[in-house]
């Protein structure tokens, strides 16, 4: 039975209300994201499509600031600082009500990202590559967006290797959660990490169970399936024409009682989100 999450996470201040399915719009100010149509250059572009995912309905703002595509090289802390800051800045001077996420692994940037109001930190490295990033979050009592990942962006897709991958990331999951719960950290909501050190029968793997992560430990899963490698691959197809897939994938998603779609296209996930109200 999928489980119902009845109460609303407190983003510092903003609620999010996870009783159903929301929809997370991803905006990088990056200029090597893996999907060209998500990275925003200056602002009057941010701004553009801030205001056009949000007037598509999306619950949550998520931006980030260093490209974790497989690959990718790493961006220097305080360049990551100086292009997240002046986003958030921005995003809540012109729309202040807005629930603002940050993809960061490090508790520097996570830091300054909270004191410039955002208001969930979205981690691809649960706390393994900064000792610090648990401490932060604990202190900040934000929530925290725990995702696996095997290896790191510049060696995760070499050769990643599972015996069970549904079974390592469930065991994952539920370490890091007790570590996270004796700190004092609350609001936890899981990722599974598609495409982060993992083939594609891993990620569809991953995909056919995702009800067990939620089940097993009463927290809300956030599938990361836009228009990622796990569709491309299977249809040959490039990120820009791939969209008809993550749509698809989305709905295998639902189904699976997952609550956050974190997504390039929000008018589309959301019109998904709509129809699989329907079948519940």
């Amino acid at each position: 039975m999928i489980p119902a999450f009845s109460s609303s996470i407190n983003c510092r201040g903003r609620l999010l209300d996870l009783s159903g399915a929301v929809v997370m719009g991803i905006l990088n100010v990056t200029p090597d994201s893996f999907f060209s149509g998500s990275r925003v250059g200056d602002a009057n572009t941010l701004l553009h499509q801030a205001e056009k995912m949000l007037s598509d309905g999306a619950a949550v703002l998520d931006i980030g600031g260093a490209s974790s595509r497989p690959g990718a090289e790493e961006v220097p802390e305080m360049e990551e600082i100086r292009r997240v800051l002046p986003a958030i800045e921005l995003i809540l001077q012109y729309f202040p009500d807005t629930i603002i996420s940050v993809d960061t692994w490090r508790a520097s940037v996570a830091k300054a990202a909270l004191d410039a109001g955002a208001g969930i930190i979205n981690d691809i490295s649960a706390g393994r590559w900064d000792a610090e990033m648990y401490p932060v979050l604990a202190k900040s009592g934000c929530p925290y967006i725990l995702m696996h990942a095997q290896g790191t962006p510049a060696t995760m897709q070499a050769d990643p290797q599972y015996n069970d991958v549904v079974q390592e990331v469930l065991d994952f999951f539920v370490r890091e959660v007790g570590q996270l719960r004796a700190l004092g950290v609350r609001d936890i909501i899981l990722d599974p990490g598609f495409g982060f050190g993992k083939t594609v029968a891993h990620n569809y793997a991953l995909l056919k169970n995702l009800e067990v992560f939620s089940t097993t430990t009463g927290l809300p899963v956030l599938a990361g399936l836009s228009r990622k490698s796990m569709i491309c691959k299977v249809l040959g197809v490039k990120p820009e024409h791939a969209l008809n897939g993550t749509t698809a994938l989305h709905i295998v998603a639902l189904q699976q009682g997952v609550r956050i779609l974190r997504v390039h296209d929000v008018k589309e996930a959301l019109e998904v989100v709509r129809l699989n109200e329907q079948l519940v």
